[in-house]
């Protein structure tokens, strides 16, 4: 329809062209002496048009010549723009499919654009890392090492590749470098987390642990072992001395001092180096906040002296904690044991049966045996007290 308007408008145009010069009777004179040239007025027209068209396409020529350089640099430009971000979109895809050699090559080709080079090298890095070529990895990142614009995403992807790579010394001076800067998000603090676990920094572990844990950046049952690992090697390092061990315990913060699982390890260190009464006062408190039978049996390690004030006390509240617990073997087995030594032979012996009765533990049956025996041998029960080691052979054995 449209070329149908165009034909009727130059068909009309070039009727009344014809028309109009028919009846134009006028002439143009050109006179420069000696020189006359006469034209008709229709002629001179149709020259002026000519002339004008001419020097249009001369004009714009002229001006495509001119501009010829920069319209291939631009065009060369784009066409660099469109491999290198053909490349990175390739690089990404390679690599989410776990190509990594082929992520690696895109990467190559994406960098060559100036704008890609930093997500590039990124991407090199990490397909060069899944392929275990640690040198090639760390020629990607050195690559950025220079652009402050991705310095953060360089130093995010040293620390992850650092970690997984179980090195937790280079991890942690990219961790330091980052937080230099004034970074510290949350997956910078859990990088941090993994290479100082690696590193086994216990007190840092702590420390980041307890501030993952007020952003809810981790699981409760990882929080709960990540503590527990840490209390265990910093109150079980065999380096300590009493005096240490009470530095180190005094750094706890109270709400994991009643833990069950760091009030044990605390309470047997503290008896392993002779400080029975804080071991006492770590698991009374324990034992008071949540019960747990690995702290009674560190209870248990710490009974006092025969005939002391601290061991009667230790019976009383063992006896108070048999009636909210009657049936922990465990319980009757520290009461048993704790009335054996202040010889308080009827006591001793009926918690201990009971104990016995109630033990579902092969370690448990042979210590009470073993208890029951000691109690007839001091009785001068000497058959009753030899079944008793007899049948502790056997648990042993067993």
């Amino acid at each position: 329809m449209r070329l149908f308007i165009w034909i009727v408008l130059l068909m009309a145009a070039a009727i009344g062209i014809a028309v109009t010069a028919r009846f134009n009777p006028g002439n143009v004179v050109l006179f420069y002496p000696p020189h006359r040239i006469d034209l008709s007025l229709n002629f001179f027209v149709v020259l002026e048009v000519a002339l004008f068209a001419l020097l249009y396409v001369l004009i714009r020529a002229f001006r495509a010549t001119v501009k010829m350089p920069s319209k291939v640099a631009a065009y060369r430009q784009q066409k660099r723009e469109r491999d290198g971000n053909k490349g990175l979109r390739e690089a990404l895809k390679a690599l989410f499919e776990g190509r990594f050699g082929h992520a690696e090559k895109a990467a190559l080709r994406a960098g060559e654009l100036a704008e890609n080079a930093g997500v590039a090298a990124l991407i090199g890095a990490r397909a060069a890392h899944r392929m275990r070529q640690a040198a090639r990895r760390d020629q990607w990142l050195a690559k950025i090492a220079d652009d402050n614009g991705m310095k953060t995403a360089r130093l995010m992807t040293m620390t992850e590749l650092l970690v997984d790579d179980h090195q937790p010394e280079k991890a942690l001076e990219a961790v330091h470098e980052l937080n230099a800067s004034g970074t510290r998000h949350i997956h910078a603090l859990q990088m941090s987390l993994k290479a100082q676990q690696q590193a086994k920094n216990w007190p840092e572990v702590l420390r980041l642990v307890r501030s993952l844990d007020k952003h809810h950046a981790l699981h409760p049952a990882l929080s709960a072992r990540l503590r527990e690992l840490a209390y265990d090697d910093m109150l079980s390092d065999a380096g300590h001395d009493a005096e240490s061990l009470q530095r180190v315990w005094s750094t706890v913060p109270s709400a994991d001092r009643i833990k069950p699982y760091v009030a044990c390890r605390a309470a047997s260190a503290l008896n392993a180096r002779g400080l029975h009464d804080e071991a006492r006062l770590v698991a009374e408190e324990s034992l008071a906040a949540d019960w747990d039978d690995r702290v009674v049996r560190a209870y248990r390690d710490a009974a006092a002296p025969a005939g002391s004030a601290a061991l009667l006390t230790q019976i009383e509240h063992c006896e108070g904690w048999v009636k909210q617990h009657p049936a922990d073997a465990e319980l009757a087995l520290t009461l048993g044991s704790l009335c054996l030594k202040q010889k308080l032979w009827g006591k001793a012996q009926r918690y201990l049966e009971q104990a016995l009765s109630d033990a579902t533990e092969a370690r448990m049956v042979r210590v009470s045996h073993l208890k029951l025996a000691q109690l007839h041998e001091a009785l001068g029960q000497a058959e009753e007290a030899a079944s008793h080691y007899r049948q502790c052979a056997l648990a042993t054995i067993l």
